[in-house]
């Protein structure tokens, strides 16, 4: 059986929600102004303008959502929830981190962001597709400087490199989705182990998903599996916090809030309405298979 093929036919028959970005309809489509399309080894990169916004997504028409966007006439604020929620994850749940490394480039947002707010920090961004790079550079303001360094190279395959090299990481972001949904091989147990072994002792793992699928009970127990005890963001997608040392108290939380309030404001970010996202009960089947590089998504959707 090709499980890609299936796993292709089965995702989009999921809740499409991916990056907090609604599906266009036919006439959201008709209004869109196309300014670039660019086709590469691994997927269609159109980057549109539409309502004082530019976007990116990996396909014809974004049918299945938008990966990154920017408000033309004030591109440093946050365009998607998406953004507000991994920024609150990734500062929020730990020390000021020093080391980043993020899966998946999009339209550099996030790491332009993290960039200005923790000057210091070294980040390593992780992108496979060159071709979204370009774009990313060309259309969307981001760049590479002594601090900020783009590796193109699928996520995992960086991942079990730097794993072998030692290399530590304070902060770690999940954020490659291809023109589908997340690549399966960045979904199973045997990845976020892999992930899990970078993270310095009080690291702090943030992943961006679907918030509805049915992937859902699975994704959800396989985090579970590997970190125990996760942090889930919801506010059209979802965003999964998880930290080794166990996850901070509400009034950590609101602490952290409190002080990154003012730096995140230029972002549109409401620092302290954020904390109360921050949920600690599962609301998946906490007794659903986990993910494993044996048993695929097309495995589980198939059953």
């Amino acid at each position: 059986m090709n499980w890609n093929k299936t796993l292709r036919c089965l995702l989009f028959t999921l809740p499409l929600l991916m990056i907090g970005a609604a599906l266009p309809t036919p006439a959201h489509a008709q209004a869109m102004n196309t300014i670039h399309i660019e086709k590469s080894l691994y997927r269609e990169v159109l980057v549109y303008e539409q309502d004082g916004e530019r976007c990116m997504c990996f396909t014809r028409e974004c049918r299945i959502g938008r990966q990154s966007c920017i408000i033309l006439k004030d591109p440093h604020r946050f365009a998607l929830n998406y953004a507000r929620m991994m920024m609150a994850g990734a500062l929020f749940t730990g020390a000021p981190p020093k080391r980043i490394l993020i899966v998946g480039l999009g339209g550099g947002t996030l790491p332009m962001a993290l960039a200005e707010v923790l000057p210091d920090a070294q980040i390593d961004v992780v992108e496979i597709d060159p071709a979204v790079a370009r774009v990313a550079k060309k259309y969307f303001g981001f760049k590479e400087g002594p601090k900020m360094t783009v590796h193109e190279v699928d996520g995992r395959v960086y991942v079990k490199r730097a794993g072998r090299e030692g290399k530590k990481y304070d902060l770690v972001m999940l954020d490659a989705f291809d023109h589908e949904y997340i690549p399966e091989h960045l979904l199973t147990k045997e990845f976020l182990t892999e992930v899990k072994s970078l993270l310095a002792p009080e690291g702090v793992l943030v992943a961006n998903t679907f918030s509805s699928s049915r992937l859902y009970d699975a994704e959800s127990a396989t985090y579970a599996s590997v970190y125990d005890k996760i942090f889930n963001l919801k506010r059209e997608n979802r965003v999964i916090v998880a930290r080794p040392a166990g996850l901070p108290d509400d009034a950590t939380l609101r602490q952290k809030a409190l002080e990154y309030a003012v730096p995140l404001r230029s972002f549109g970010v409401d620092s302290e309405s954020l904390v109360s996202l921050f949920s600690r009960t599962p609301d998946w089947d906490v007794k659903a298979r986990v993910l494993t590089d044996q048993y695929s998504p097309a495995n589980l959707l198939n059953r």
